[in-house]
C-alpha cells in the first residue's frame, strides 16, 4: 500500500528546503497573529490606566433630601435637585449594549473571526472532492491504460493537460514508465506527499484560532474583573451584590466571544482534515492501480494477457459455397 504521509526515501534538497519554507511562513503568521493580540491588549492597559487615573478625582458622597449624592468640593454648592451617583446597574443584553459596553476590545475577536471564515471557506473550496479526484479523468485514465491504447509520452501530456492533484500525482508515477514496481512506487509518493502538503495548507491557523480564541477570552475575563473590582472599591457600592454582578457579566462577555469564536473553528477543522484523509486514502487506491499498470512488471502482465486473449478468440471460418465456387 502506497504510502503519502510518510517513506523510506532519504528527504531530497527539494523536500528540505519545502519544508523550511513551511515552517518559515508558519513562523511568520504566528508573529502576526501575536501581533494582532497584543496590539489590542496594550491599548487597553493604556486606554484603562489613563481612564482610571481620571476617574481618581476627589469624590465626596453626601446625604441631600435622602439620596446620595455624589460632589467634586465638598465645600462648595450642592446640586439642587440631589442628582444621584449614575451607575449602570443593567446587564447588556441586545448586540448593540455589547457592542458597546466592550468597545475596543472586541476587535481582537473579530480579527479571530474573519480570519477563522476566510480560511473555512477557502479550504471547503479546494477541497472538493470533484477538484481533487475528478472521476471522469481518472477512469477514463485508466481505461485507457489498460486497453494499451497510451504510452509513456501520451498519458504523460494527458496528466499534465488536467490541473487536479491526482493527474499531478499520476505524472510522477508515468515519468518512471516501464521501470519496476519499487520506483514507480517510490515517485508516486514523492508526488503525494507534494499534493498531501497543499491540501493540508492552512489547517494549521484554523486550529490556531481554535486554541487562541477562548484564550484571548480568558484573558478579558480577568482584565475585566480586575477593573470591576476596582471600581467596586474607588466607589460608593460595597455590598451591593448587584454592582458586583453587572462587572462580572461584562468580564465574562468576552469569554463567551472567545468561546463561540472557538468551537466553530475546531469543528471545521477537525471535519476538513478528515476529509483530507478520506481523500488521502482514495488517491491512494489510484495510485495503487496505476503501479500494476505502467510498472515492468504490470507491462508484462497485460501484455501476455492480451495475447492469451488474442490466440484464445476463434478465427472465422470459410463459406464453403465461396471455396467450391
Amino acid at each position: 500500500m502506497i504510502n503519502f504521509i510518510s517513506s523510506p526515501k532519504q528527504p531530497s534538497a527539494d523536500h528540505s528546503d519545502q519544508g523550511q519554507c513551511a515552517i518559515f511562513s508558519y513562523e511568520r503568521l504566528s508573529r502576526f497573529l501575536l501581533q494582532l493580540i497584543m496590539i489590542p491588549v496594550i491599548s487597553l492597559l493604556l486606554f484603562s490606566g489613563s481612564a482610571e487615573a481620571q476617574e481618581r478625582l476627589p469624590k465626596f458622597v453626601e446625604s441631600v433630601n435622602g439620596k446620595m449624592v455624589e460632589v467634586t468640593d465638598p465645600n462648595g454648592p450642592l446640586p439642587e435637585d440631589g442628582q444621584p451617583i449614575k451607575r449602570n446597574t443593567v446587564i447588556p443584553s441586545t448586540p448593540e449594549d455589547i457592542i458597546q459596553e466592550m468597545g475596543y476590545f472586541l476587535l481582537p475577536f473579530v480579527i479571530a473571526s474573519i480570519i477563522s471564515m476566510w480560511f473555512i471557506i477557502e479550504r471547503l473550496v479546494i477541497l472538493r472532492s470533484g477538484r481533487v479526484i475528478p472521476r471522469h479523468f481518472v477512469s477514463r485514465f485508466l481505461k485507457l491504460l489498460k486497453d494499451g491504447k497510451l504510452n509513456a509520452r501520451s498519458a504523460l501530456k494527458l496528466c499534465e493537460e488536467n490541473p487536479s492533484p491526482i493527474a499531478s500525482v499520476f505524472a510522477h508515477g508515468v515519468r518512471k514508465w516501464g521501470k519496476p514496481s519499487v520506483e514507480v512506487e517510490q515517485a508516486i509518493i514523492d508526488g503525494g506527499e507534494r499534493q498531501l502538503s497543499q491540501l493540508r495548507k492552512h489547517l494549521r491557523v484554523i486550529n490556531g484560532v481554535a486554541t487562541v480564541a477562548p484564550l484571548m477570552g480568558l484573558l478579558g475575563t480577568v482584565i475585566g474583573m480586575i477593573q470591576a473590582f476596582n471600581e467596586i472599591a474607588n466607589s460608593s457600592a460595597m455590598g451591593k451584590a448587584e454592582e458586583l454582578a453587572v462587572g462580572i457579566a461584562m468580564a465574562l462577555l468576552t469569554t463567551a466571544f472567545g468561546l463561540g469564536i472557538a468551537i466553530p473553528s475546531l469543528i471545521m477543522y477537525m471535519y476538513l482534515a478528515g476529509r483530507v484523509d478520506g481523500l488521502v486514502m482514495e488517491m491512494d487506491q489510484n495510485a495503487q492501480d496505476l503501479v500494476h499498470l505502467i510498472s515492468a512488471e504490470g507491462l508484462a502482465s497485460n501484455a501476455a494477457s492480451r495475447k492469451t486473449a488474442t490466440a484464445s478468440t476463434p478465427k472465422a471460418k470459410p463459406d464453403k459455397t465461396t471455396s467450391k465456387s
